[in-house]
């Protein structure tokens, strides 16, 4: 296993604080500045398997962690999923879903990672794309941690996010930002947004407290309109 691979996987070339986006006052504060402004524009594809959810009962709890304007809502509710709830750090994102996706539940996350959700009380969560938009190893451990907080034992969660790709414009990206950010695949998109792709690996280990049931890649378009490949993975909350 290289340096790189090692987890690590380069974090000790760099200070331990750069990106705590959701858990560093100053770093989040710059994380939400982006999602009020340039991110309130974007639109997200990353498409959801209803299958994957086949196992919750029809009043199943579910939440969506990172929900943006509720697109996954949406997609929900009209699956006869009664009882949803989103949460983003967006308000402008915020106020647009509550106006989209009236039938569901929305909250601004004033204090990342908590949820204003009680131990135990979630059957299902949702985490789409937003693990790639909190690049520090440790902020990443606290959303999962505290998704692990709320999910039921053998309740599911849902991820879905950016493995490292394999694509020139990707490969030659990571090579130009590592020495800025001090971790490869780690890097700053064109309207200032800092982002990660994983190894594989990593998320496997993130999601330790979960058995993983399903894993699978898919083509997806990114939120600049660039082709990419998603991974996904359900994994059931282990007790």
């Amino acid at each position: 296993m290289t340096a790189r691979a090692a987890d690590g996987f380069a974090a000790d070339r760099r200070p331990r604080c750069c990106f705590s986006i959701l858990t560093n006052v100053d770093t989040h504060s710059a994380g939400t500045d982006y999602w009020n402004k340039a991110g309130t524009a974007k639109t997200f594809g990353h498409p959801l398997d209803l299958a994957w959810l086949g196992s919750l009962g029809p009043d199943a709890a579910v939440v969506d962690y990172g929900c943006g304007y509720g697109r996954l809502a949406g997609a929900l509710l009209a699956a006869g999923y009664p009882d949803i709830e989103g949460f983003d750090v967006s308000a402008p994102l915020i106020e647009r879903a509550r106006r989209e996706q009236p039938g569901a539940r929305f909250a601004v996350l004033d204090d990342p990672p908590r949820l204003a959700r009680a131990d135990a009380s979630v059957d299902a969560l949702l985490l789409f794309a937003v693990l790639t938009c909190a690049p520090d190893s440790d902020a990443q451990r606290g959303i999962v941690g505290e998704i692990r907080r709320v999910v039921k034992p053998g309740g599911l969660l849902y991820l879905s996010d950016y493995c490292l790709q394999s694509d020139a414009r990707n490969v030659t990206r990571y090579g130009e930002h590592e020495a800025r950010f001090g971790r490869y695949g780690v890097f700053e998109t064109g309207d200032g947004a800092v982002c990660r792709h994983h190894e594989r690996e990593w998320l496997h280990d993130l999601l330790s407290g979960f058995e993983v049931v399903r894993e699978r890649d898919v083509p997806v378009e990114t939120m600049n309109g660039n082709p990419a490949v998603a991974t996904q993975l359900l994994g059931r909350c282990r007790p």
